[in-house]
Order: C-alpha cells, then structure tokens, then sequence
C-alpha cells in the first residue's frame, strides 16, 4: 500500500482537478520544489496510486446530450452469464460504464445516447435483446450538481 501523506493527498488533489497541470506550477500549489514534486508523482505513478491521465469529454460537445443509470437484472445467476453479459455491453460504445454491483439487480450501467429516441434504441434493440437479462430499470439523468469524474 503506498503512503499518502499530507503532501501526497494534496498532490492528488491537484491532479485530480487538472491532470494537464504543469510540474512547477503543481510544485508551487502543494508548496515543494519542482523536483521533490516530481519524485512524488513519480513515485505516487510507480505504486499505481495514480494509474494513467484522461481527457474528460462533454458528451453534449459530441452529440450524446442524453444520460441515464440503469440497472439491470439478469435472469441467471451463474459466472457465464455474468460473463457473457459483460462481454456483450463491453461491445456498446453507448455504455460508458458497467459496474457489478451488490443488492437486488447485478449491473448498474452509465449509458449515453444522442436523445430519448437513440436510447429506446438502445435498450430496445441491444440490452433488451440480450438472453441473460431478466430486468432493466432505467433513471434518467436530469442534472449534475457533483460529478467528479470531470
């Protein structure tokens, strides 16, 4: 497990707000020099603390205004249908996420679409069509106020 102290939390932080900031001016932020910052990303890098740097998207900047959390039952319960579920919405460029989850349904996905008419689509002629899927409940997304993903 790597150590995360008081500096390294805010190191983290930083790079969570903008993984694009530079060195020097992350090194000024968390109060170190240019180089002791480096070494701790670097290092904070090595553990696998912090596994990679990602541009966040506007799924409304790319056409796809439409979001919604689903949840999905599946009618069997065993490792191949599990299996074979994820392998099947691995393929949907719609499912942004797909996480196994505890409770009364196995799956809760983030799915984006273009519109309402797109995702019936969706659900209508890919997820509902698939044989391990028993349930599918659909929340649609009206807001945001907190997302940290962006």
């Amino acid at each position: 497990m790597a150590k995360i102290d008081r500096i390294n939390q805010k190191i983290l932080h930083e790079l969570l707000r903008d993984g694009r900031l530079p060195n020097t001016e992350l090194a000024d932020r968390v109060g170190l020099s240019p180089s002791a910052c480096l070494r701790r990303v670097q290092e904070l890098e090595r553990q696998g603390v912090i596994k990679g740097y990602r541009a966040v998207l506007d799924p409304v900047a790319l056409g796809n205004g439409f979001v919604a959390y689903v949840t999905v039952g599946l009618s069997d319960h065993t490792k191949a249908a599990q299996e074979g579920f994820e392998r099947s919405v691995a393929r949907y460029d719609e499912v942004r996420e797909c996480h196994n989850i505890t409770g009364t349904v196995e799956y809760l996905l983030r799915v984006e679409a273009e519109d309402l008419v797109a995702y019936k689509r969706f659900h209508t002629d890919k997820l509902g069509t698939l044989a391990q899927v028993h349930q599918i409940v659909t929340h649609v997304v009206m807001g945001s106020p907190k997302d940290e993903r962006a």
